[in-house]
């Protein structure tokens, strides 16, 4: 095994509820071995990614409702295809040349699993979105 793909995986945490049995589609154990390991390894980046992003969009999103903030964020990660491709640029970019090349040979239905881990992953940390406090000079 090269470094590059011994190290890449060596950095993944170990997700011990995963479950790989004969019965998986060809996705689905590469979501299970792949995608969600990287996205759980990634995850406080797309957090400040997506912080990042809801300033970029005049903090619009402070002022919603719950319901409407999980709406937000799927809308954003659905409709916003710079959003969306950044995202996945960052998942993508950590794969191994093997994993690749199983990726690229059925992108659009794991790139609808990749992104929807993310969004789960996103709702599942909405608290992390609060308006930040701004400090006050004393």
């Amino acid at each position: 095994m090269d470094s590059r793909q011994f190290n890449l995986k060596s950095i993944r945490p170990e997700i011990l509820s995963t479950t790989i049995n004969d019965n998986m589609s060809a996705d689905e154990r590469f979501q299970n071995l792949v995608l969600r390991p990287t996205i759980k390894f990634q995850n406080d980046l797309l957090i400040e990614v997506f912080k990042n992003y809801i300033t970029k969009h005049k903090s619009v999103f402070y002022d919603l409702s719950l319901e409407k903030r999980m709406d937000y964020i799927e809308n954003a990660i659905q409709k916003d295809m710079k959003l969306r491709n950044s995202m996945k640029g960052m998942i993508i970019g950590i794969f191994t040349v093997e994993e690749y090349t199983i990726y690229i040979k059925n992108s659009s239905a794991l790139n609808k699993r990749m992104m929807n881990i993310v969004k789960e992953r996103l709702l599942s940390h909405i608290q992390l979105f609060e308006k930040p406090e701004l400090l006050t000079a004393v």
